[in-house]
């Protein structure tokens, strides 16, 4: 079944774009059962799904890029990895007004807006924190709790990265996600997760080192066996023809030719060979997923929203200048089904 999409209204990502009639198949046992089309909204900072398939309405505030840096005695021995990124955020302009804000300023406000709008579920997908300060996760943690509301974590590069500490990346997240950002997982798997909401099954992948491992294909790859439709959460986003290096999940041409801030972040340099074959194994399945409604990314820290084989790709801008997605799934209405 070849899905289709169509894009009307404007060009600007998340300004007024529609998706519409976007097929997928519901299967059981890998028998084609019926298809469900999907239709996306998307306004400024709203985004909204339909599909006949969606059985109740969920609502998802989704927050990427925030770059706490606050930091206590704590922090000390660790200064000389955390200078360059406790400087990098201090102050920031307000992607909407202009005026100056803040990190924390914006985060509180975002969570303001969950509380009050009865979310569902808060999705943060990366880049909270500019490096793994204590008091920064501490704070976030409390935040979070105070809210009520559950919440679905998966890091980014910055979350677990500390400038110029001897390492590979694979095991500089290991270490600091154990040592510091393992409270915010509430008991699931770092690296992957699966959370099944009113009948949407969101699945977050770690793929803040921009690969996958065998273990998160299989993950992955098991969990997309089921009738729910699925949203996929990252940080990185997937790649999409004509963007970016840094839509660097699956891209042909990430490595070390064109690594170009492995010195200023005082990393390793991304490998010469490139991406493993495991982590194109998983873009190709990613997109082969007939049930996938769409992707939610971060990064860039800049909106936009690629459609890959039928599928939206949607990358929020950064929550550091007062950004956040209100995402809403809702059934398809019935006057709107009389037109399919």
């Amino acid at each position: 079944m070849k899905r289709r999409s169509f894009v009307k209204g404007s060009t600007t990502a998340l300004t007024a774009i529609g998706l519409t009639a976007v097929p997928y198949v519901e299967a059981s046992n890998n028998k084609i059962k019926h298809t469900s089309e999907v239709s996306v909204s998307i306004n400024e900072q709203s985004v909204s799904f339909y599909a006949n398939l969606i059985k109740e309405s969920v609502k998802v505030v989704l927050i990427s890029d925030t770059h706490l840096f606050m930091d206590d005695e704590r922090g000390i021995p660790f200064r000389t990895f955390s200078e360059r990124m406790a400087k990098a955020y201090n102050q920031t302009t307000h992607f909407q007004t202009g005026k100056k804000t803040t990190p924390k300023e914006s985060f509180e406000k975002t969570l303001a807006f969950a509380k009050e709008g009865n979310a569902d579920v808060i999705a943060l997908i990366g880049d909270i924190f500019s490096f793994p300060s204590e008091l920064a996760i501490e704070w976030v943690h409390s935040k979070l709790d105070n809210t009520g509301i559950p919440y679905i974590y998966v890091a980014g590069n910055h979350d677990w990265h500390y400038e110029g500490m001897k390492g590979s990346l694979e095991s500089l997240r290991k270490t600091w996600t154990e040592k510091r950002l393992k409270p915010l997982y509430q008991g699931k798997h770092p690296l992957m997760s699966v959370h099944d909401i009113k009948g949407i099954r969101f699945i977050a992948i770690d793929n803040s080192t921009y690969q996958i491992s065998d273990e998160q294909l299989t993950f992955y790859s098991n969990q997309i066996s089921t009738i729910l439709p699925i949203v996929l959460l990252v940080h990185i986003p997937m790649y999409a023809p004509g963007k970016k290096i840094s839509f660097g999940c699956g891209n042909p041409d990430w490595g070390a030719a064109t690594d170009r801030n492995f010195k200023l972040e005082r990393r390793p340099k991304w490998p010469k060979s490139g991406h493993s074959q495991t982590t194109f194994d998983f873009y190709k399945i990613v997109f082969d997923t007939p049930n996938l409604m769409g992707i939610f990314a971060g990064h860039i820290h800049q909106k936009s929203i690629e459609i890959i084989k039928g599928i939206p790709q949607i990358v929020s801008d950064d929550n550091a200048s007062g950004a956040f997605l209100d995402i809403n799934f809702s059934p398809t209405e019935k006057k709107y089904r009389k037109l399919l």
